[in-house]
């Protein structure tokens, strides 16, 4: 017979653990659970996990400083006979323009921005034009109107809403205006080839300005420059650092043509005044026109109608006779008195 086994009777906290209950202490009272700040707790979480992936979303800056703050407008350093500090607020649109300085003029500066529309917004549709003139001035800026779905506005870009949209008009008012507001002139842009692109226009080669093609060609900077890199590097200002402007991009396109015009004109010919072209063709039609209607096949006097050809002779008198020159006539001087030779012939 086996010798009896011992029971061990379980503790009073493991029979609690079992339960359910609290656990209790052998030798004291009860333990107590731990009472934790779960408001503050979720509220910590959710800050490190903003900022610890942002998924795609840009990282919140601690401080915003507005790039306008960093810009010296009261300096007088000049530039190619250009004032830094005049071109400079053309660029924020500080300048006060007079009645004369708000007329389109020889120059005008053109930037345009897209939205984008097709399977998952990898397609550019023009959505805003913006035309300055040589001081400047805003032109025209206008908002275009969608035909398709806009899939992505690119705000942080273009600077577009879906609430500008109210205010567009469509995209055939807007090329008819661009079309008619660069005629004769002379057209600035950087990378101009993209504007004149989605406005489906084209521009005259000598009448075209592209400020990324000059650079590079007179050795201001690399190849196919950035206009924010451009406008750094001349101007000592910012921009496109955050939503774009095309306004602001204009201008600051034809501020960095205004430093350097007098030597990029060099390699183009003087555009002869608007309408000088014209007004010599339309003499020269009007001098073709006949007085008089002829009937066909009797054009005007010295002029073929296409029908019949005018033939002037002169008149040749009867009386003039042929006079024969003795002297050319050498043969008749011959001797033909001897013998003749053999092979010769007497005339």
């Amino acid at each position: 017979m086996s010798p009896p086994v011992a029971k061990i009777a379980p503790s009073a906290s493991s029979t609690n653990r079992a339960k359910g209950k609290k656990p209790v202490r052998d030798d004291g009272p009860p333990f107590k659970r731990r009472k934790l700040d779960r408001p503050q707790l979720s509220a910590t979480s959710q800050n490190t996990s903003s900022f610890a992936f942002p998924r795609g979303k840009p990282t919140p800056s601690t401080s915003t400083i507005d790039p306008e703050l960093a810009v010296d407008f009261t300096t007088q350093e000049t530039k190619n006979g250009e004032s830094l500090a005049t071109l400079r607020k053309m660029v924020f649109g500080r300048l006060e323009h007079t009645s004369s300085q708000t007329d389109p003029g020889k120059y005008l500066a053109i930037d345009c921005e897209m939205v984008g529309v097709g399977i998952d917004g990898e397609e550019s549709s023009l959505a805003r034009v913006s035309i300055v003139n040589y001081w400047g001035a805003v032109q025209m800026d206008e908002i275009v109107r969608q035909k398709e779905r806009v899939v992505d506005y690119r705000t942080q870009w273009s600077g577009i809403r879906p609430s500008d949209m109210v205010r567009a008009k469509t995209f055939e008012d807007v090329q008819k205006r661009v079309a008619a507001l660069t005629k004769d002139r002379i057209l600035v842009g950087h990378a101009v080839h993209n504007d004149l692109k989605v406005l489906l226009l084209s521009h005259p080669g000598p009448c075209i300005r592209d400020t990324q093609h000059l650079a590079a060609k007179h050795n201001i900077t690399g190849k196919r420059p950035a206009l924010r890199n451009l406008v750094k590097q001349e101007l000592s200002v910012v921009i496109q650092g955050g939503e774009h402007s095309s306004v602001t991009d204009a201008r600051a396109t034809m501020a960095v043509f205004r430093l350097h015009r007098k030597e990029w004109e060099k390699g183009f010919r003087p555009l002869p005044p608007p309408g000088a072209g014209a007004s010599k063709k339309r003499k020269h039609s009007e001098s073709d026109i006949p007085d008089e209607l002829t009937p066909p096949g009797r054009g005007r006097k010295g002029v073929s109608s296409g029908l019949s050809t005018i033939v002037k002779r002169t008149p040749q008198t009867k009386t003039k006779a042929v006079v024969k020159d003795t002297k050319n006539n050498w043969w008749t001087t011959l001797d033909t008195r001897g013998t003749a030779p053999k092979g010769s012939m007497k005339l």
